[in-house]
């Protein structure tokens, strides 16, 4: 009887054993990684890239023997760029898929609602496609940050307008937390001592997606900017940019890397000419850098030719992730993940460095500023 007793108690142990881990997204042959992004609706171009170059990878990477003799199994849930629905799918990612970690998620809103339900599971939430403090500030040990954010970003944006001598700003921004976290990086980098002198001469809200832009862009052009920076989606400030020859402005727009160069520069076409995006990733069609050399070949291996930022951003991104995996070993854990992403340091990926540490979750700080050229094209 105790015999028998010490049996069922062994397996009991092993079950529970390998309940927990399944529990947390790691079985014997795969690590599962889940992301909730707009596949659909009018942000479906970010999500649909960010995903691509992200899968693209993790499938070279199973298909090379996976981390540790695991394979990545991906689980994409589409959320229609709606906060709301971001939480629903990231419940359904943590409690029902057991995603070990959650990845790539698009946008300041959808993924705000997203860590409300990841920080109390403790889940890592690696690689937002988002910029505002409000996901860096606080500090949370589960939430790693590829790209730079937006004072990052507004900071470049205002080094450069100071840099050609324009000095009186004016900008247009979602009524959203994406658009008022722009505004809080605008007004934060004015604020340096090194830009007196710059002055934010106007300022106007509107609702995210609008193209009902005519009387914002008349009350702003009305206070005389030099420039307009746009913290909102590509189909505003397409109108913005189209609208503004109607009425005669000769001054320059500005945008953050979020407005989807692709889609902007598609629909503008020559009329975008002049048009100033920060970018936080490298040049996607560079041939000296070479994490894009690599990215670029990973593609063309899958018939695709056609580079962008977004979906270099994902390659990017889910290489930092699968390093993060590596370096916790065959034991993995939550713990050790996030450990091992720690101890990556100052991690050059190939011409994109990455730089974490147990203080530090912010990777990056890399901001290039991009230009449209007179045929339509984002160049440097």
């Amino acid at each position: 009887m105790k015999r028998w007793l010490a049996k069922l108690a062994a397996v009991v142990l092993f079950w529970t054993g390998c309940h927990a881990h399944a529990q947390n997204g790691v079985t014997a042959d795969s690590i599962i990684i889940g992301q909730s992004a707009p596949l659909s609706g009018a942000a479906a171009q970010l999500g649909q890239q960010l995903s691509l170059g992200a899968r693209l990878y993790f499938n070279a990477v199973n298909a090379a023997g996976g981390i540790h003799g695991r394979k990545i199994d991906f689980k994409v849930l589409d959320d229609g760029f709606d906060a709301d629905t971001s939480a629903r799918n990231t419940r359904t990612l943590i409690n029902d898929a057991k995603a070990f970690a959650l990845f790539g998620y698009v946008g300041t809103q959808s993924s705000m609602a997203a860590l409300k339900v990841a920080n109390p599971a403790g889940v890592p939430f690696f690689a937002p496609y988002a910029g505002a403090q409000s996901l860096r500030e606080p500090f949370a040990r589960n939430v790693f940050h590829v790209r730079a954010g937006f004072n990052d970003e507004t900071a470049a944006i205002i080094q450069q307008i100071r840099a050609v001598g324009q000095k009186r700003i004016a900008v247009i921004y979602n009524d959203d937390a994406y658009g008022r976290a722009g505004l809080d990086g605008l007004r934060h980098a004015l604020a340096l001592p090194a830009n007196a002198g710059l002055a934010l001469v106007g300022q106007a809200s509107v609702a995210r997606y609008t193209t009902d832009i005519k009387a914002v862009l008349s009350s702003v052009l009305a206070q005389k900017p030099e420039v307009i920076a746009v913290v909102c989606g590509y189909q505003t400030v397409v109108a913005l940019v189209s609208e503004a020859q109607v009425q005669g402005y000769a001054g320059q727009f500005y945008n953050l890397s979020l407005v989807g160069s692709k889609m902007q520069t598609k629909e503008l076409g020559t009329t975008g000419s002049g048009v100033v995006i920060s970018q936080v990733m490298p040049y996607p069609r560079s041939v000296s850098t070479p994490i894009v050399r690599e990215y670029q070949k990973l593609l063309k291996a899958n018939g695709i030719t056609d580079f962008d930022y977004c979906s270099l951003e994902g390659y990017i991104a889910a290489r930092a992730l699968v390093d993060g995996l590596r370096g916790a070993g065959r034991d993995l854990t939550r713990d050790k993940f996030i450990r091992a992403l720690e101890a990556l340091g100052n991690h050059d990926m190939g011409g994109f460095v990455l730089n974490f540490s147990p203080s530090n979750h912010l990777g990056s700080s890399f901001v290039e500023m991009t230009i449209v050229s007179a045929r339509g094209q984002v160049i440097r």
